[in-house]
């Protein structure tokens, strides 16, 4: 496969929302971007808590600069023809206007989407206020809206990574992104089948769901009978080591996540 332009890449990537569920492969580097694209998967993904491990850091917000981060995402960029979407964690700003920024640096380096999180950074609030939180991705997407091409804006309610099991609240947030103008919707570490089918049931733009702890028991023909159209597994292949590589092959031709478990 020849390297496509940013905007057939784009087109790709959101016809893959609209077409069926698919896995996107998360890479952490060229070489892992390289064997995810033999592998078969779609469309990439980049892992900012891969990323902060490959570094010798935690993850985390503020683990990792926004200059690293685009430094891997270009690495990533030019080792596949595969469209991209960028975890950009929560934009790597205090304000809106420096979120916004960040999107539009990523594009310059081609990827063709990228998440927002509303996580803070912060140990004693790790989630920043819902109307903070709102304005942040609005600023995203309109920073996504003014590219030439169409960019595949994710965000994502972080509650459920921060032990903040509130599933009325983690759908109220997503449900306001998608009001914004989110064009899929993210709420990684959700416990069960019933809390992703309630998330999918309640808003009406595609849902990523995260392959970790018991969703890993779900495979990916259960995931879309639950309402989800994008599957992605984080850093979870990369904390495997060598083995990842057998794990991502299975996922790719059985449709299973038993190895992440």
């Amino acid at each position: 496969m020849g390297f496509m332009n940013g905007a057939v890449k784009s087109e790709l990537l959101a016809w893959l929302h609209e077409k069926d569920i698919f896995v996107v492969g998360n890479s952490w580097d060229a070489e892992s971007a390289g064997i995810l694209t033999d592998l078969g998967f779609p469309a990439l993904a980049t892992s900012s808590a891969a990323l902060a491990a490959a570094l010798g850091r935690a993850d985390g917000e503020n683990q990792v600069t926004r200059a690293e981060a685009l430094d891997n995402l270009a690495e990533i960029v030019a080792a596949t023809p595969l469209p991209v979407t960028a975890d950009l964690e929560s934009g790597y700003g205090a304000t809106p206007e420096e979120v916004a920024e960040t999107i539009r640096r990523a594009a310059g380096i081609g990827v063709v989407g990228g998440s927002i999180e509303d996580a803070s950074g912060e140990r004693d609030n790790p989630i920043r206020d819902f109307e903070e939180s709102v304005y942040r991705i609005a600023a995203a997407v309109e920073a996504a809206r003014s590219l030439p091409y169409k960019f595949t804006l994710t965000a994502r309610a972080e509650n459920f990574l921060y032990g903040r099991t509130d599933l009325d609240g983690t759908i109220a947030r997503l449900q306001a992104f998608e009001a914004v103008g989110a064009d899929v919707l993210y709420a990684p570490g959700l416990p069960d089948a019933e809390s992703v089918r309630a998330v999918c049931a309640s808003v009406g733009r595609p849902v990523n769901v995260l392959a970790r702890g018991p969703i890993t028991r779900l495979s990916v023909e259960e995931l879309r009978e639950l309402g989800a159209r994008r599957i992605s597994v984080g850093g979870g292949l990369a904390r495997l080591g060598t083995g990842w590589v057998d794990v991502a092959t299975d996922i790719i031709e059985h449709g299973t996540f038993t190895g992440l478990r």
